[in-house]
């Protein structure tokens, strides 16, 4: 099914990491159907394999596994689900190089980028190697004369999870870690997009210890796969990382079953760049938050206020800066990669149209780039009004959106005014002005003179439309765990 010379020639040496089919029960399913997605990479249009695209009643029968080996992960001492999440992030590791290729293949991202998704990804199968052995029965003082009260910790039980093409490994492994540490039973959905960095990670769960049914990744289109299992009461525990748009839809699928959510949605972020601030470091790491990924990151920089004493050098600077950023294939590491369809291409072409109408001015790009239809030169706006679509809009692509501001006040209202909450970034040497703004600011994480903030250890998650619920850090645990509460009478 799956052409493995291209593969071969991009330096894979395991050949056995590229899998075209999906993986259920501890087997490799094709569809009784016989149908398949083609997978093209995005830098050129070239078809690198198939993979089985499974319908609904082949997706119920990975709940069907799930649900049937439940009974016995869940009861699996603690110890021994840390060795096999152990042995499973070690083997990312030893396979790094190839799971970076296999991604830039299908995603196109520049291959610095893969690596250090890799190095994500397993960051997230080691610490929750190691959270497995932590959850203990909580003992609490009794309210009760002659009687004993414990809390326990269990798994919910199955646990779906949907995750998207733009970090096809790591948004992977922070849910599927946290899940099976916590003892529950997976089924996967990744994108049809990039189906290959999953399956790959499925082959080293197994080389792990996984036991069959423990971990199933069913590919192919989502709605035929993913709609069995909101409607299904044995799936407990549904966590999605994707638009609010189908947040909103997976929502109300699931609500008749009434299940444990925990949803990544859209981002919106605003940088806030106030007078005072190192301007040099303010737009070095700007260009990190906004071009990071080829702008295709739900923690992208949207929205960039600039205070106007500083305003006319920022814009200069960070012109500079974005004209300097390289573009190319995601072998040849560049800075910026190819977008994922012509779709994200041609929002970016709307955003800068609609906000050059709106009274912005181009400083930078705006047009696709020579090298191929997905390709999109890094691209500056200045002076952008607040009517601008980008300005309400999440861009995902290389369009940068500088606005001027007076106050602390005004420019705290106008980052607010969004029905997004994920991430925020200030850059001010004012301890008292970071303090305030950052209580004011209404986003569930808040990067002060610094871009990275993600990690493993950190609850990651946004408030208002961009999610329910935390991933990675003991939260991401939790949330796939139910509090038994046991009152016990020794009489």
């Amino acid at each position: 099914m799956l052409d493995t010379a291209i593969m071969t020639r991009h330096d894979i040496k395991d050949t056995r990491l590229v899998r075209s089919f999906a993986y259920i029960g501890g087997k490799w399913c094709a569809s009784a159907s016989g149908e398949v997605i083609k997978v093209t990479n995005p830098g050129d249009g070239a078809v690198i394999g198939e993979v089985a695209s499974l319908d609904a009643d082949e997706s119920r029968g990975a709940v069907d596994a799930a649900q049937s080996a439940f009974a016995d992960w869940s009861m699996t001492l603690p110890q021994a689900r840390a060795a096999i999440l152990r042995r499973w992030f070690d083997l990312m590791i030893l396979h790094k190089e190839d799971l970076a290729r296999i991604m830039v293949l299908e995603q196109g991202k520049p291959i610095s980028e893969a690596r250090g998704e890799i190095d994500y990804a397993a960051s997230f199968v080691e610490y929750y190697a190691e959270e497995t052995k932590r959850p203990n029965i909580e003992g609490v003082t009794s309210h009760l004369p002659d009687a004993e009260v414990e809390l326990w910790l269990e798994p919910v039980g199955v646990a779906a999870l949907i995750t998207p093409w733009n970090f096809p490994s790591a948004m992977l492994t922070r849910k599927a870690a946290a899940a099976l540490a916590a003892g529950c039973t997976v089924v996967a959905h990744p994108s049809k997009e990039t189906p290959f960095s999953a399956l790959a990670l499925a082959e080293l769960a197994e080389r792990a210890g996984l036991p069959p049914g423990v971990f199933n990744v069913v590919t192919g289109d989502a709605p035929p796969i993913v709609e069995p299992w909101t409607k299904d009461s044995r799936v407990r525990a549904l966590s999605f990382t994707g638009s609010t748009e189908v947040g909103r839809l997976l929502y109300r699928q699931s609500a008749e079953t009434v299940k444990r959510l925990v949803m990544e949605l859209g981002g919106h972020a605003p940088v806030i760049v106030f007078k005072g601030a190192d301007l040099d470091s303010a737009v070095t790491e700007t260009i990190k938050a906004k071009f990071a990924t080829s702008g295709q990151d739900c923690l992208g920089a949207n929205r960039i206020y600039v205070e106007r004493p500083v305003y006319d050098a920022f814009c200069e600077k960070f012109t500079e800066a974005a004209r300097a950023l390289t573009i190319g294939h995601g072998m040849d590491d560049p800075d910026i990669g190819p977008l994922m369809t012509g779709g994200a291409v041609a929002k970016q072409e709307e955003h800068v149209a609609d906000a050059i109408a709106k009274g912005a001015s181009l400083s930078l790009g705006g047009k696709r780039h020579a090298l191929g239809p997905l390709f999109y030169e890094p691209t500056v706006l200045i002076d952008v009004p607040d009517e601008a679509t980008i300005m309400r809009e999440e861009t995902f692509g290389p369009v940068a959106a500088l606005t001027p501001f007076d106050t602390e006040e005004e420019v705290v209202t106008r980052a607010n005014n969004t029905e997004f909450g994920l991430v925020a970034y200030i850059h001010s040497n004012d301890p008292r002005r970071i303090y305030r703004v950052t209580r004011a600011l209404q986003f569930g994480m808040v990067a002060v003179n610094r871009t990275k903030v993600t990690g493993a250890p950190i609850p990651f998650g946004g408030v208002k439309q961009s999610g329910l619920g935390r991933e990675g850090a003991r939260k991401g645990m939790e949330e796939f765990m139910e509090i038994k509460y046991v009152c016990r009478d020794w009489a």
